[in-house]
């Protein structure tokens, strides 16, 4: 990856994300990179590198041992350029993506070799977390949506997944997901083992033709009163 992308300009930093930057990477794992490029570069350029890739890495011999290695043991590149935008959602629209691409490409992303300024750039304005307005205009969209979804309890997924995402903004720490290493976020990032181990029991529904869809989301309703509000 150095060798095809590092000397390719208007490429700025070639990033490890996802578990291998986290170093929880297990044999089964993907290989994740990000490859960060100029605002300048078009998209039919960022295509036209992301082709120049594909063809450079069909057949190349450390490729091959990388995907050699299990049957989901797969090499994912995606070009970026440094854009993340929060936009208002309509009604019914969360959870979205932009504290996890910033979770993802830039707070647990790792250099592959030395940090361009770009990166350096994206780190001064989006870390340790982003501005005060934003987020409270954020918090409280997601809250309502939340809010809105467990009143209609057949959306309890999506509510569990957008009270994830506001308890991450309200704890101004950035994810990377919201369906998969939950506990890894929950427990070890943002310090809430008692939180983690009520949440597995608000998807466990023995009866569907009972209260317990309702009391699940009752209960999901009490814990993002009690843990995603806004904090100083």
């Amino acid at each position: 990856m150095r060798e095809f992308f590092v000397a390719r300009a208007p490429v700025d930093t070639v990033l490890v994300v996802n578990s291998c930057a986290r170093g929880t990477a297990t044999r089964e794992s993907d290989l994740d990179v990000a490859i960060l490029v100029e605002a300048s570069m078009t998209l039919a350029e960022r295509q036209t590198l992301k082709a120049g890739w594909r063809a450079f890495a069909e057949g190349h011999p450390v490729v091959a041992k990388l995907q050699a290695c299990g049957p989901f043991a797969r090499l994912h590149v995606g070009i970026f350029n440094g854009e993340f935008v929060p936009r208002r959602w309509d009604d019914g629209g969360g959870p979205d993506t932009f504290e996890i691409e910033i979770g993802n490409r830039v707070a647990h992303a790792v250099p592959l070799e030395s940090a361009g300024p770009l990166f350096r750039e994206l780190q001064a304005a989006w870390l340790p977390y982003y501005q005060d307005d934003v987020r409270a205009e954020r918090l409280q969209m997601v809250r309502e949506a939340c809010a809105d979804d467990l009143a209609r309890v057949a959306a309890l997924v999506k509510a569990l997944q957008e009270f994830l995402q506001a308890l991450f903004i309200a704890r101004r720490v950035y994810p990377v997901a919201y369906n998969k290493w939950i506990r890894e976020q929950v427990v070890e990032w943002l310090g809430l083992p008692e939180l983690y181990c009520e949440l597995p029991a608000i998807l466990t529904v023995a009866n569907l033709e009972s209260d317990e869809l309702a009391e699940r989301a009752r209960r999901l309703g009490a814990l993002l009163d009690g843990w995603a509000v806004p904090r100083e």
